[in-house]
This record gives structure tokens, sequence and C-alpha cells, in this order.
């Protein structure tokens, strides 16, 4: 996709559409608003990539979404791009590509990106079970991952939004919502509803013998009700007495 010879050119920003399915989320925080501010006394310096979108005068972004976002809040009304001729799979890998390489990347925005990226690749395989193979082993040496963590990123696509939120928050660990991602959208609701009633979340071993009485078609809701409703150790109440006293 490199071509020294390429210059950009000034496209409106209204004919500019976010890639579909873009993985990863672009919010109004600090750093935001110091790109902003940026692009109001500097303009736009790094064109964004696009790529034309067939049988219109529009463009689909594939790297500048931020700067996008922060253009029209600064009220730029057009903005430098490269235009490159990809097809959806090369869009989408490079939509990943671009994006990996922050420093801050949320575990549900690491989940979809993967997942985009190893359909993309997967359609370079000669079936859908090496072409997943062959992908995942790909995203593992760009990533610098783990093939295994990868496909434990991947099974987050799985979860309900309300667990991936919890997850980004840092409330429930990867290894948790791996095993809660294998339940369906039913049950996964039923467990956050429990999270409410006990003021919980839950832990590893919960989730995982809930996943186990999935897997033996034995999960219900008395079961789920049943493991939420366990005291853990860290959510029990301590009293603290004072040595002077145990001493008299």
């Amino acid at each position: 996709m490199k071509n020294t010879m390429k210059k950009p050119v000034a496209i409106p920003v209204e004919k500019l559409r976010p890639f579909d399915g873009h993985p990863f989320k672009v919010k109004d925080d600090e750093e935001m608003n110091t790109l902003i501010e940026s692009i109001q006394t500097q303009g736009v310096l790094s064109p964004l990539i696009v790529r034309p979108i067939e049988n219109t005068d529009e463009y689909e972004v594939v790297s500048g979404h931020r700067r996008l976002h922060a253009a029209r809040k600064a009220g730029i009304t057009e903005v430098p791009a490269l235009i490159y001729a990809l097809d959806r799979d090369a869009a989408a890998i490079a939509v990943v590509d671009s994006n990996l390489h922050r420093e801050h990347i949320l575990p549900s925005e690491k989940a979809f990106a993967y997942k985009l990226k190893m359909e993309a690749l997967s359609h370079q395989g000669t079936s859908r079970q090496l072409g997943e193979k062959w992908s995942v082993s790909q995203i593992s040496e760009s990533a610098n991952e783990s093939e295994r963590q990868i496909h434990r990123y991947i099974r987050l696509t799985y979860l309900i939004p309300e667990f991936l939120e919890k997850m980004d928050k840092g409330e429930i660990a990867l290894s948790v919502g791996v095993e809660l991602s294998f339940l369906d959208e039913s049950s996964q609701r039923e467990v956050l509803e429990q999270c409410a009633i006990n003021d919980c979340t839950p832990s590893y071993s919960q989730a995982w013998r809930m996943h186990k009485a999935d897997r033996e078609g034995a999960l219900t809701k008395v079961t789920i009700q049943t493991i939420m409703s366990e005291e853990k150790a860290n959510q029990r109440e301590t009293v603290k007495v004072p040595i002077s006293r145990l001493r008299g």
C-alpha cells in the first residue's frame, strides 16, 4: 500500500464514512481534546488513508478515524487523504494494523480487531478451517502475542455488551470473560442479573463451573443463582480486633 509518489488530496469531511465494522472506539476524552486543539491551530498534518466506495463519490476511512472526528469537532470542512483502491479484506487488515500500535487498547477493541483481521486473512486460506489456522498464526506474529491469546481475545466477541464494558473497566479478568463467552445470551444476562443482586462479579472458579455445567447441558437459572450467590473469600466482612484486647 506504500507509494512514495502518491500525493494527498483534499476531501470534504461529509464525503468520508467510517470503516464498516471499525473495531476501535473514538472517544471524546482528554486525548481527543488535545488533538482537536492541535488541528485547530495546525490543521490535519498526517493525511488519512481512504478507499473509494463503489458507485459513489464518497470514501471509507481506513486509517484516521480519530483525526476525522477531531477535524469535524474543530470545524474543519476538508482533510488531506491518500486514496487507495483496496478491497474489503485488504482494507480491514490495514484498519487493524494501523491501530494496534496505540499505547492504550481496550480488551473489547483487541477482541473485535483480531476477529476482523482473522476473517479478512481467512479468505486467503484454501478452506475456512485452514484459513483461520493460518490467519491466527499471522496475527500472533504481527501482534507479538501467542496464538492461544489471540483465540482468547476473539472469544470475547461472544460476550454481551455489558460484560464487554466490565472487561474494559477492569472489573472482570480476561480469563473470566473467556469462560462467560461460551454461555448463550440468555444465560449471560442471568449471570449479569445475579451480579447486580449479589453486588459482585464472577470469580474464575464460578465462571468455569457455569461453563462446565453449560457444556454438560446442566446450566439452568437455578444453577446460575446458586453459583453466583456463593460468598467469596474476598467479599466476607472482616472484624479487626485490637491486639491489646486479645491480650486482656
